[in-house]
């Protein structure tokens, strides 16, 4: 039972996931053998697009919520 609790304790979480180099490894080859060499920079593009866009549409509501805060203190 205390193995358990030490387990799911905020320290045996934080050591469970981490991902060590061989992990890295693994996961990489899995995504290679999954989509190939030449798909991955065209997959790279698509998340550092939609990146973009997520940190743009961010950016956007922070400056709405801040004119609307604006408009209300008047």
């Amino acid at each position: 039972m205390k193995n358990l609790l030490k387990i799911f304790s905020r320290e045996g979480v934080g050591k469970m996931f981490q991902i060590g180099p061989g992990e890295w490894l693994l996961i990489l080859l899995v995504i290679i053998i999954l989509f190939g060499a030449n798909k991955i920079p065209e997959l790279a593009r698509a998340l550092g697009k939609a990146k973009k866009e997520f940190k743009r549409g961010l950016e956007e509501g922070e400056k709405e919520e801040e004119k609307k805060e604006k408009s209300e203190k008047e």
